[in-house]
C-alpha cells in the first residue's frame, strides 16, 4: 500500500459488536432511514454518465501474462447510437496464442500499433462514461493491465457488466452468451470473436436490456472501477473483485437491532444472510441490502438478523441453518418490499480512549 500518513476509520473497529442492547425510552421515536450512499448498483433513471462498450480479444486468459490483440470501443448516446469509436487490431509483441478461435495470425498482428499509440484517443472517450462489457471483470482486467503497461490512467469512475444485468431481466434464455442474446431480440451477429463485431451485437443487445430494467424497476450492476496513485506518481489500477466478498468486509455505521420480527420493519444496522433459494440474483439483493444500510454477511450466527430464502422449510443450506438456530427467514420478494418502509437505525458513535486523558476504565 502507499506509504505516507496512515487513517483509521474507527466504524470498522466495532463492527462486530452487533446486537448491543439500549434502554429503549432513552432512544427516540424511529425515523425513516436515510438511504445509504454507496458506489454499487443504481435505478437506470439515476444514471446520467454515457456509455462506452468495449470487447477485446487476447492471447489468452490471464491479464499480465496474455494481451490484447484487437480492441473495440463504441462510445454511445443517450439513444444507443454510436457516437465515437476506437478500433483497432494491435500487436502484442508475443504470440497471438489461439488463432483457431480468433482468426489472427503472427503476420497479420506484425505492422498494427501498440496498445500504447491508440491509448489518447481511448482515454478521451473513456473519461465521464460507464465501460460496459459483457463478462466486463474480464476486459476490464485486460485493459487495466495494458494501460499500466504504457504508463496510462484510465479515466473510468464506474463498470457495468451486461451478464449480470441480463440476469436479471428474467429473459427466459438458456443461458445468456452474447450470441444467445442477440437472437433473443433478432439482433445479427456476423463475426463472433471479432472485436467489433462483438463490440456492436453488446451495443445493440444494451438498448433493449435497459429499457426493460426500466420497465422491472430493475438496478443496474454497476461497480467502482478505483486506482491507486503511488509516491512515485505510478497508477495502478484495482481489481474487480466480487461484490459480496467486498460487502462482507464493509463495516456498518449502524449497531445491529437485533432479529427481525416478522410483519415489522426492517431496521438499518440489521445483519442479512442470502440463502441460494432465492429468484434474484445475490448481486441484485447484496446492492439494495447495502444501500438500505443493512449489513450482508456471509456466514449465519447468533447475531443474524434474518436470512433471505425462498423455500420456509429448506433442508439443506443457509434456510436450513437459520430454522435450526431460530433466524427469522423471508423471501426475496417479501425483502424487495420491505426496503421501501426500513427504519433509521442507531450509529456507532466514535470510541474515545479514556486512558488518554489519564483516566481508566474496564470491560465486564
Amino acid at each position: 500500500m502507499p506509504m505516507g500518513g496512515v487513517t483509521c476509520d474507527t466504524s470498522a473497529l466495532v463492527s462486530g459488536f452487533v446486537g448491543i442492547a439500549w434502554d429503549s425510552e432513552a432512544v427516540s421515536a424511529p425515523t425513516a432511514a436515510v438511504s445509504r450512499a454507496t458506489p454499487w448498483g443504481r435505478p437506470v433513471a439515476e444514471h446520467d454518465a454515457g456509455w462506452v462498450v468495449l470487447d477485446v480479444e487476447t492471447t489468452g486468459f490471464r491479464p499480465g501474462q496474455a494481451r490484447i490483440i484487437s480492441l473495440a470501443a463504441l462510445a454511445l448516446d443517450p439513444d444507443g447510437a454510436v457516437e465515437r469509436s476506437v478500433v483497432s487490431l494491435l500487436n502484442p509483441g508475443v504470440d497471438p496464442g489461439p488463432t483457431h478461435v480468433h482468426g489472427l495470425t503472427a503476420e497479420m498482428l506484425a505492422d498494427q500499433p501498440r496498445f500504447a499509440d491508440i491509448a489518447p484517443g481511448l482515454v478521451g472517450m473513456l473519461e465521464g462514461r460507464t465501460l460496459v462489457a459483457h463478462n466486463v471483470a474480464f476486459d476490464y482486467a485486460f485493459l487495466a493491465v495494458e494501460a499500466e503497461l504504457a504508463d496510462i490512467e484510465l479515466p473510468l469512475d464506474t463498470v457495468m457488466c451486461t451478464v449480470e444485468l441480463t440476469r436479471r431481466l428474467g429473459l427466459g434464455t438458456h443461458n445468456l452468451r452474447l450470441e444467445t442474446l442477440a437472437a433473443h431480440w433478432g439482433i445479427p451477429q456476423l463475426k463472433p470473436h471479432d472485436a467489433f463485431d462483438d463490440a456492436l451485437v453488446l451495443s445493440r443487445v444494451l438498448a433493449p436490456a435497459l429499457v426493460r430494467a426500466r420497465q422491472l424497476h430493475v438496478w443496474l450492476p454497476l461497480r467502482p472501477a478505483t486506482r491507486r496513485r503511488w509516491p512515485n506518481g505510478r497508477v495502478t489500477h484495482d481489481e474487480l473483485r466480487p461484490l459480496k466478498m467486498v460487502a462482507a468486509r464493509v463495516p456498518c455505521p449502524w449497531l445491529n437491532p437485533g432479529r427481525h420480527v416478522p410483519g415489522r420493519p426492517l431496521v438499518q444496522g440489521m445483519r442479512v444472510a442470502l440463502s441460494a433459494d432465492v429468484q434474484r440474483t445475490h448481486e441484485e439483493l447484496v446492492e439494495r441490502i447495502m444501500h438500505a444500510g443493512l449489513a450482508y454477511c456471509d456466514m449465519i450466527d447468533s447475531e443474524t438478523s434474518l436470512v433471505i430464502c425462498n423455500d420456509p422449510n429448506a433442508e439443506h443450506g443457509k434456510g436450513f441453518q437459520a430454522r435450526d438456530i431460530g433466524v427469522p427467514i423471508i423471501s426475496d420478494a417479501e425483502f424487495m418490499a420491505g426496503l421501501d418502509s426500513v427504519i433509521g437505525g442507531t450509529s456507532i458513535e466514535e470510541f474515545t480512549d479514556d486512558t488518554i486523558a489519564g483516566r481508566q476504565f474496564a470491560l465486564f
